[in-house]
């Protein structure tokens, strides 16, 4: 399987991801991801090149989206100061479920924060979907805390508010990476 940046053309596949990833989540009991996502958000974050995808053969596996903004209103000032590396939209086409794809692609981002100079991979996940927290858990991730409505920093959101962050560090993550280096943080 081989990492490569997102084009405008993978444009359908990734709102397809996350259609097939809502009703995924549903039946496990949450509403993360029910809303539509605006098409032309993401066709902005596929132009500024933060969006990858993992392409096994004609086929794609995965998808995730790497950042050095913070959403804002979650991380403190002085986490911010921190060179980091922000997780955005992991997802794994249902057809590659229990391949440890998604931990794969942690690795890979998690290596790549690294040759960018970041110190964290950092995250944000659904409030209220613990099973998505337990995962994130089991990838070396280390809670930091849980913003709540009305409770963020600098008024923020949140039903988006578990934070969690592991250390950047080298990783062999088994993809064959197509993609540009990063630049340095």
């Amino acid at each position: 399987m081989r990492i490569t940046t997102a084009v405008p053309g993978d444009l359908d596949q990734l709102l397809a991801f996350r259609v097939e990833a809502a009703k995924w989540i549903s039946k496990l009991g949450s509403d993360q991801w029910s809303r539509p996502y605006p098409p032309d958000r993401l066709l902005a974050t596929i132009k500024a090149g933060t969006v990858f995808m993992v392409r096994d053969g004609v086929r794609t596996a995965g998808t995730i989206t790497l950042t050095p903004e913070a959403e804002e209103g979650l991380w403190t000032p002085q986490e911010l100061r921190e060179a980091s590396i922000f997780v955005n939209k992991l997802t794994v086409s249902r057809n590659y479920s229990g391949e440890n794809l998604g931990g794969r692609l942690l690795d890979w981002a998690g290596d790549r924060a690294y040759r960018a100079s970041a110190k964290w991979l950092r995250l944000d996940a659904w409030t209220d979907n613990t099973a998505l927290q337990r995962y994130y858990l089991r990838h070396d991730f280390e809670h930091v805390r849980t913003v709540r409505e009305g409770g963020a920093i600098n008024g923020g959101p949140r039903v988006s508010g578990w934070l969690a962050q592991r250390p950047a560090f080298p990783a062999q993550h088994g993809f064959e990476d197509q993609t540009p280096s990063p630049s340095a943080l």
